[in-house]
């Protein structure tokens, strides 16, 4: 399941009984603002939810698939690095599947 900018907009404003274009103004000024301090560098903190830092991603020598024998150069940039929270990871990892016993030698 997705959770879209407009399945939030519906859900916080039927718990909270504000106009749906009220909400709808507010997270996007949100997103604006996160963006705007993202793009000039900045980091961006969310206690409980977690942080936004952008980063310089080192330049590698990639391949192309269809002419695996030629060196494709990628060139470093800047990407956005995001660290979960302590709530969040908490949750996020129970969804990490148990895993299985390893196999007992019989013998």
């Amino acid at each position: 399941m997705t959770l879209t900018k407009h399945d939030l907009v519906t859900r916080i404003s039927s718990e909270t009984g504000l106009e749906r274009e009220q909400v709808a103004a507010v997270i996007q000024k949100m997103l604006d603002h996160i963006t705007e301090a993202l793009g000039n560098g900045d980091k961006v903190e969310l206690r409980n939810f977690g942080v936004f830092e952008v980063r310089i991603r080192k330049g590698r020598i990639g391949r192309n698939p269809t002419v695996p024998e030629v060196d494709v150069p990628i060139p470093e940039r800047a990407i956005v690095k995001f660290k979960m929270g302590k709530k969040m990871s908490e949750l996020v990892l129970k969804l990490t599947p148990k895993l299985s016993q390893p196999p007992t030698s019989s013998g």
